[in-house]
């Protein structure tokens, strides 16, 4: 490391790029003298690796590459900074150029010691490159690394190079892979060949779903609709309390671009606030808030430029649109009137505010709308309370909540890093622990997972915050312990609520039996009588019955006009080619009466669908049926929605004179029910599937043909 400090205050020095690529070089010709020369250990054998067919070896695999030991944590915001710079360092020197990016995942918390874990943060950063789960920190203690993030380079022949310590390096880091990768070129150590074959992204791999890693969830003042961050999927989607989706705002792929609802882009948006017709967002890798106008239909930047501000300790000041943030995690509403949106600015482990409008905050001082500054916290990542605002330190804050009670008066903060629960007055800025954390304010190991008072409670690594006024507590969403929490924070205690603590994906009434996996997000519906979990890893969100103590899935389902679920019924067909099934191949098929048939007849169709006892169809779901004669292109009837069961279906049906010319045919009539339980909310989406074989008569009278049905489900 010695070595390496000399080098950087170095290149600090200089003062051209040119100077910059004397000193990188002259000081690899130094590291490559045999004297100096250390060969890098392999990768220790038994350990499981991502993004690849097998587990590779610095010394066989990589050789004659330059190799960037990208040493990370998953929970590390600050890893997640420097993904964007291996991004730009893979498309200018690809692996057939001969550099290669490897992650090694060093955990920080117990939880990310587990593969199945990290597999799921790949997933979720959408990191393309190999990444090995080094879960008892082998290399970490091999190269002497001693801090998040570190990248490692490595030469050719497995030479230890040099390191680059923490985010902001983007240029320096280009600068010396470029004299290195020309340094290495030079001495024909370096293998120009194709990519590496036993490279394989994971994901490729991912089924569809509605839901890709939901990071946060808010609902409306009246408790109608819920708004759900789709953070894998870079969209936000407000539904119904069944889960039918009303908006779906922005694509599925990452942008930052305001407009319309279907032109707008995010990238891995977290937590919302919800006032009016306006929903306030945290747009977290575009480094932005942005405000989502329901009512318009519009999504507009408010604060950020879209990229990352590297700097700490600022204050800010600059109207939203021009003022750089950090990765804000959450929003909240505050200040006179609900006029300052405040933001858990997680990348620069800081508390700011965005005026909404002209208004008045510490010591009565007035303040122009649109200004965006520092409310709390130095910049330094530590677990430190002071009554002086400016002077506290945060811990990557990730989860945000205003109670709006009087006798409080002050926000609650998820300070994950530092694995506690946070107080910040709304009075004067004054900072205070609640649970979790440890007096030593620069301890942030102070993590396990204990019930209790103040600092003895353990939490580890909670990202979220909801606020019930009906008992004045607060609910946790325990992240990396998989569990809910309630805190009192009058009395300072923790207490599970629900999840065994182990990773899993089980509904039920037994709380302490219910699985989550790292659930990131909450918010109490206005009745006070359901919790709702966005259960990140999960991909899904659970619904917990705060009086019958039960824990359910809400399906998230997808009417036509915004984006059709696999099961929808679509009577699309090509001219001339037999119409497919649109509902799944394993669903049902009740078998009819033969009928009948003559060409230029009538056959009166007549279904009654019986739902199950206590349950009722989903308002605004693409409950549809339609009809076709089976194997054929000829269509009875298209996708037509159906709005009660109350009274039976009816078509009546011209049997075609040219229809049948091959002979007997398959009347098939196909049906989707989306309905909901009504006692606990639980949404359902069933196929239906019936068929009558047609038996056609050539002549006779063209009189009515009944077909009855009734369906019990």
């Amino acid at each position: 490391m010695g070595s390496f400090n000399i080098l950087d205050m170095a290149l600090t020095a200089a003062k051209t790029d040119e100077e910059k690529r004397e000193i990188v070089l002259k000081y690899l010709e130094k590291k490559c003298n045999p004297e100096e020369r250390t060969i890098v250990q392999d990768f220790p054998e038994g350990l499981e690796w991502f993004n690849t067919k097998e587990p590779l070896s610095l010394h066989r695999d990589l050789r004659g590459k330059l190799v960037v030991l990208d040493f990370f944590t998953y929970c590390c915001i600050n890893c997640m900074h420097i993904l964007p710079d291996l991004e730009v360092l893979e498309e200018k020197f690809p692996v057939s150029d001969g550099l290669v990016v490897i992650g090694v995942h060093s955990a920080k918390f117990e939880n990310e010691k587990t593969s199945a874990n990290v597999l799921n943060a790949v997933l979720r950063y959408d990191i393309a490159h190999a990444v090995v789960n080094d879960h008892e920190a082998v290399l970490w203690n091999a190269l002497d690394v001693q801090c998040w993030p570190t990248l490692v380079l490595v030469g050719p022949s497995g030479e230890y190079l040099l390191p680059i310590i923490g985010e902001g390096n983007r240029k320096k880091l280009l600068l010396i892979c470029e004299v290195t990768m020309a340094f290495f070129r030079s001495r024909g150590e370096i293998v120009v060949d194709a990519e590496l074959p036993m490279l394989a992204l994971l994901k490729d791999t991912l089924p569809d779903s509605p839901l890709l890693f939901p990071g946060k969830i808010v609902i409306d003042g009246q408790g109608n609709n819920l708004a759900v961050a789709d953070s894998g999927h870079h969209r936000i989607l407000v539904t119904s309390q069944e889960g039918v989706v009303l908006h779906c705002i922005g694509g599925t792929e990452k942008g930052f671009v305001d407009g319309s609802f279907r032109k707008a882009r995010f990238h891995s948006p977290q937590g919302m606030v919800w006032k009016d017709e306006i929903i306030y967002l945290a747009d977290t890798e575009n480094h932005a808030i942005r405000k989502i106008d329901l009512k318009a239909g519009a999504v507009t930047t408010i604060a950020g430029t879209g990229v990352m501000g590297d700097y700490k300790c600022q204050w800010g000041g600059a109207p939203g649109p021009e003022q750089v943030l950090s990765s804000p995690w959450d929003v909240c509403l505050g200040g006179p009137d609900d006029s300052i949106l405040f933001i858990a600015m997680a990348g620069s482990h800081q508390i700011w505010g965005l005026f909404l409008r002209d208004s008045k905050w510490l010591k009565n001082v007035d303040h122009k709308a649109q200004v965006c500054m520092l409310y709390a916290g130095s910049g330094k990542e530590e677990n430190r309370n002071n009554a002086y605002p400016r002077k506290a330190g945060f811990a990557q804050p990730s989860g945000l909540v205003n109670p709006h009670v009087e006798y409080l008066n002050c926000m609650f903060v998820a300070d994950s890093e530092s694995s506690s629960i946070r107080g910040v007055s709304l009075k004067d800025g004054a900072v205070r622990g609640v649970v979790g954390g440890d007096l030593d304010p620069m301890n942030l190991f102070a993590f396990g997972d204990v019930d209790g008072s103040g600092r003895d409670a353990k939490l580890q690594h909670p990202l979220g915050l909801a606020w019930n006024p009906l008992n004045q507590h607060l609910y946790v969403a325990d992240s990396y312990n998989h569990k809910i929490k309630v805190v009192d924070p009058v009395q300072k205690s923790c207490t599970t609520v629900a999840g065994s603590g182990k990773p899993g994906r089980v509904d039920g009434s037994i709380l302490a039996e219910v699985e989550f996996n790292e659930p990131g997000g909450l918010c109490v519906s206005p009745t006070f009588n359901k919790l709702y979990v966005a259960d990140t890893n999960n991909n899904a969100i659970r619904v917990m019955d705060l009086r019958d103590q039960t824990v359910q899935e809400l399906k998230i389902i997808f009417p036509s006009t915004t984006q059709p679920p696999t099961t929808e019924l679509d009577s699309m067909s090509l001219s001339g080619q037999p119409i497919k099934s649109a509902i799944s191949a394993g669903s049902p098929v009740v078998s009819c009466p033969v009928l009948d048939v003559t060409p230029g007849g009538t056959v009166c169709i007549q279904l009654t669908v019986k739902l199950p006892a206590g349950c009722k169809l989903t308002k605004g779901a693409p409950t549809a049926w339609m009809a076709y004669i089976k194997d054929t292109a000829n269509l009875v009837f298209g996708k037509t929605p159906i709005s009660s069961f109350d009274t039976p279906l009816a078509h009546r049906w011209t049997v075609p004179s040219t229809a049948f010319a091959a002979g007997d045919a398959i009347l098939r009539i196909e049906v989707v029910v989306c309905y909901c339980e009504m006692d606990s909310g639980t949404c359902h989406m069933t196929a239906l599937a019936f068929e009558s074989p047609l038996k056609v008569k050539s002549s006779g009278a063209k009189g009515d043909v009944n077909l009855t049905i009734e369906h019990d489900m």
